[in-house]
C-alpha cells in the first residue's frame, strides 16, 4: 500500500450514551449520561489524552417526533452544546470543541457572539458545525407550521455564513490598545460596521466580542446533497460525511475538493472526514460478539422509528417489516442520507427490518466490526487512496466504545505512522493544518493600497 504524506485527522463524535440506538440499555452505559457533566468531562479528557483533533456534538432544537411508544424507549434528552463545550473548555487544553447549530432556526448575530466567546474561552479551539436542520419538528418550536423548503434552507445558510464571518471581522486583531495614558481603549479606525442588508437578514453590527483567537472558528459542515456540497466548496473547512464504499468516498472527495478552486481556495484547506462506527475487540470474534449484544437490545419500535426519521420522516407502519423497502417519494428532509439508505437497501436487497438493524449503530455511516488490524486496514486504505483526510469516530457505547478505540486501534495507527503522538499546535486550526483567515476589511484595505500604488 502506497504512502500518503501527512497524518490523518480524528474527531470524536459523542452522543450521550453512544451511537448505537440501544446504547443506553447496555450495562456499561450510564443511562443519565445526556445530562451528566462528569460523563462528558471523562470522555472529553480521554479523547484529548489520545490526541484527537476535536470532539463533536450533534444537536437538534426539538425532540424527534417518533411516536409516543417509540419515543419513550429513546435516550431523548441532551445538554445544549455551546453551554456544554464552554464548561469543557475549562477542563481541557488542546482538543477542538465542535458544536452543531442550525442556520434555519437561529439568528446570525447570536451565533457569531456565542462562537466568538467559545473561541476566547477555549484559547482558540472552537468549531461550528453548520446544519440546515433535518428535524422537521424544529419548525414547530420556532413559529412555523412546517419545515423550510430544502433549497431555501441552503440559500438562507449561505447568507447566514456571510453575515457571521463578517461579524467575526468586526474588530481587527490589533484594535484593542487599552492605553491608560491616552484613555484609549481601542483604535476607532480598526472597528468595522457590517451594515448587511440581504434577502434573509438585516444586521448592522459590529459584534460586541473581540475577533476570535482563530480569526474565525473552524467551519464544519455535514450536508452531502448538491446544495450542501456547493455550500461546502464555498465555506466549509471540515466536512463530516457518510459513505459506504471506498469508491463512493473517493468520488465525493474529488467532487467537493474540485469545487474549491472557483472560490479561490486550495484543496488542502478542506478536510473531509467520513463517519466511522467501530466495534473493536482484541479479535474479530470478540468484536462480533460485542456487536450482537448491542443488536439484541434494539426494540422493534425504536428500529422502525429510527429508519422512518432518517429516510424523511415517512410512515412505514403499513408495510411488512420483513418485506422489501418500498419505493418512496423524495421528502423535504435530509436528501443525501435518504438517497444513501435507499441505495444501500437496493444494493444488498434488504428488508425494512434488516435496514433498520443495519443503521441502528452507524446511521448510514461506515460500520466496521473487527480486530484493531481490521479497522486500521480500512482507515489506512481510505486515507491513502484519497477517500478521506481523516475520520469522525462514532463510538457504539460511551465511554467503553471510545476506550476500546483508543486502547486498541490508535496504537496500530501510530505503528503505521498514520496518527500523531503529540499535538502540533495550540489552536484547532493549527492541529488541522488550516490557515488563519485574514480579516476581510484589512485584506480589502491592503488591496486598495496596492491598486493605488500601481
Amino acid at each position: 500500500m502506497g504512502k500518503r504524506e501527512g497524518k490523518l485527522k480524528l474527531g470524536a463524535f459523542l452522543m450521550a450514551t453512544g451511537h448505537h440506538v440501544a446504547a443506553w440499555r447496555h450495562p456499561s452505559a450510564a443511562a443519565d449520561a445526556g445530562v451528566s457533566f462528569e460523563h462528558y468531562k471523562q470522555i472529553a479528557q480521554l479523547a484529548e489524552q489520545a490526541k484527537f483533533d476535536m470532539m463533536f456534538l450533534a444537536d437538534s432544537a426539538a425532540v424527534w417526533d417518533r411516536g409516543s411508544d417509540a419515543l419513550a424507549r429513546y435516550s431523548a434528552v441532551q445538554l445544549e452544546p455551546i453551554t456544554l463545550l464552554s464548561a469543557l473548555a475549562a477542563v481541557t487544553r488542546n482538543i477542538g470543541l465542535t458544536a452543531t447549530v442550525s442556520t434555519t432556526y437561529n439568528e446570525p448575530y447570536h451565533l457569531a457572539r456565542k462562537f466568538a466567546s467559545l473561541d476566547h474561552l477555549s484559547g482558540g479551539r472552537a468549531a461550528w458545525n453548520l446544519v440546515t436542520s433535518a428535524n422537521s419538528s424544529e419548525a414547530l418550536n420556532f413559529n412555523r407550521d412546517e419545515h423550510v423548503e430544502h433549497g431555501l434552507r441552503y440559500e438562507r445558510a449561505r447568507e447566514f455564513v456571510e453575515v457571521v464571518t463578517g461579524l467575526w471581522d468586526s474588530w481587527e486583531d490589533e484594535a484593542f490598545v487599552r492605553d491608560r495614558e491616552r484613555g484609549l481603549y481601542f483604535e476607532p479606525e480598526r472597528l468595522h460596521v457590517l451594515g448587511h442588508r440581504g434577502k434573509h437578514f438585516q444586521v448592522r453590527g459590529p459584534l460586541n466580542v473581540a475577533r476570535p483567537i482563530q480569526g474565525h472558528p473552524v467551519l464544519v459542515q455535514a450536508g452531502s446533497s448538491e446544495p450542501g456540497k456547493e455550500l461546502a466548496g464555498e465555506t466549509a473547512e471540515v466536512i463530516f460525511t457518510a459513505q459506504q464504499t471506498l469508491a463512493d468516498a473517493q468520488a465525493f472527495y474529488r467532487d467537493v475538493k474540485g469545487r474549491l478552486a472557483k472560490y479561490g481556495r486550495a484543496p488542502e484547506h478542506l478536510k473531509i472526514m467520513p463517519g466511522i462506527f467501530p466495534v473493536v475487540g482484541k479479535t474479530r470474534a470478540e468484536a462480533e460478539a460485542k456487536f450482537r449484544e448491542l443488536q439484541d437490545l434494539i426494540h422493534p419500535q425504536v428500529g422502525l422509528s429510527l429508519l422512518q426519521s432518517m429516510i424523511g420522516e415517512v410512515d412505514l407502519s403499513s408495510y411488512d417489516v420483513d418485506g422489501p423497502v418500498p419505493e418512496l417519494p423524495e421528502t423535504n428532509g435530509g436528501k443525501s442520507r435518504q438517497q444513501l439508505l435507499f441505495a444501500l437497501a437496493r444494493r444488498e436487497n434488504l428488508t425494512i427490518r434488516q435496514l433498520y438493524e443495519r443503521i441502528a449503530g452507524a446511521r448510514g455511516h461506515k460500520q466496521l466490526v473487527g480486530s484493531p488490524t481490521d479497522i486500521a486496514d480500512v482507515l489506512e486504505e481510505w486515507f491513502t487512496n484519497e477517500g478521506a483526510d481523516g475520520f469522525n469516530i462514532m463510538p457504539p457505547t460511551l465511554p467503553g466504545g471510545l476506550e476500546d478505540f483508543v486502547a486498541l486501534v490508535l496504537p496500530e495507527l501510530r505503528k503505521r505512522g498514520l496518527f500523531r503522538t503529540e499535538y502540533e499546535g495550540r489552536t484547532l486550526r493549527e492541529n488541522l493544518e488550516l490557515p488563519r483567515p485574514a480579516n476581510a476589511y484589512v485584506s480589502g484595505r491592503r488591496a486598495a493600497r496596492r491598486d493605488a500604488a500601481e
